[in-house]
């Protein structure tokens, strides 16, 4: 084969490829890396977590990356009834048709994760969020209430471990 025809192959299966072969960091390209942590669940570690974004003092008014390395096999539905379970718990006041809705969104979103898989989700203030499996866009939600309520199971002030959150920010028990 010619060079110019695998070039020219080349430079179609890149094309091809369009945003879905983008990775999360052109969604927030000034991104440093701000905090890290493990989630664990009753001694097992679940999952590590690090946070991109260009500053932690008010998150949720930029944009950001939280991205998820998984330490266990976990179902796409259990991911999406526990995180339903974690927008309840924190008080939500969204009606159950509108969780359900969202957990609909979420079951296109995520997969069943394998061990050392990545689920990173990118907060995008006023537009939604965007989910990229192992680097690869899987889906957008164009819907700002459920981003923020999404991303508040780790950031926000109800979340059940203040401790990752805290990682994730890079506070310190004196800060907080």
């Amino acid at each position: 084969m010619h060079a110019w025809k695998r070039g020219l192959i080349c430079l179609l299966l890149l094309c091809a490829g369009g945003p879905a072969a983008a990775d999360w960091r052109t969604d927030v390209p000034q991104a440093r890396l701000l905090g890290a942590g493990e989630f664990t669940w009753f001694g097992f570690s679940v999952y590590s977590a690090r946070l991109f974004g260009e500053q932690t003092e008010q998150v949720f008014e930029q944009p950001f990356a939280l991205e998820l390395t998984y330490k266990r096999n976990i179902t796409r539905d259990a991911l999406v009834d526990t995180s339903v379970d974690e927008i309840r718990r924190q008080g939500s006041t969204v009606d159950e048709r509108t969780l359900a809705r969202w957990a609909e969104e979420m079951r296109q979103s995520f997969v069943d994760v394998q061990s050392g898989q990545r689920i990173t989700g990118v907060y995008l203030p006023g537009k939604g969020c965007r989910f990229y499996v192992d680097g690869r866009l899987q889906r957008e939600i164009a819907d700002p209430a459920f981003a923020r309520a999404f991303f508040s199971i780790w950031l926000g002030a109800g979340t059940r471990s203040p401790e990752l959150r805290e990682a994730l920010l890079g506070l310190n028990a004196s800060d907080a």
